[in-house]
């Protein structure tokens, strides 16, 4: 299967991460009449967003409570095989020695190359080096025999937000 197609129209959207990033970009797609799946791996915040009761100052619940039909978060991969996009905002914490932490993004990428389907588009948006997203995430992703931009595509879209601030 060829998974070009420079046209897709992604109505159906999966966020990896539903925090300071995560969120408001589940928000805005939403807004924009695609439904959303956000994969969330703290059930605390699962269970919040799907009673729209939001975590993040930004956000308003009354946003979440307006988009109810749209947005549904969940714990299980699984429920992003048929997204059409998958966007990872997962964090890359520096460690103590200030080194890049990407066990939040190993993690994403060994769980979407369990469940892709041919013809997604995987974007990694979590702040990064150069080189992680053909390095680790395409190299994790292709297992199996996948191939980028035959099977699947692959995109950087860097998030210039601090969630520190």
């Amino acid at each position: 299967m060829n998974a070009s197609s420079p046209e897709k129209d992604f109505r159906k959207i999966g966020i990896v991460g539903m925090g300071y990033v995560g969120l408001p970009l589940a928000v805005a797609f939403a807004e924009s009449g695609r439904e959303v799946i956000g994969l969330e791996a703290n059930a605390s915040r699962v269970e919040a967003l799907n009673r729209s009761e939001s975590y993040i100052e930004d956000i308003p619940s009354e946003t979440l409570a307006r988009l109810d039909d749209r947005m549904k978060a969940t714990g299980d991969y699984a429920e992003l095989a048929d997204c059409e996009a998958v966007i990872i905002c997962v964090p890359t914490p520096l460690t103590g020695s200030r080194e890049p932490d990407l066990s939040y993004l190993e993690s994403a990428a060994d769980n979407l190359a369990e469940v892709m389907t041919p013809g997604q588009t995987i974007v990694l948006e979590s702040t990064t080096y150069p080189g992680t997203t053909r390095g680790l995430l395409a190299t994790t992703l292709e297992a199996g025999g996948r191939k980028t931009g035959t099977d699947f595509h692959l995109a950087f879209s860097p998030e210039r937000i601090d969630p520190g601030r």
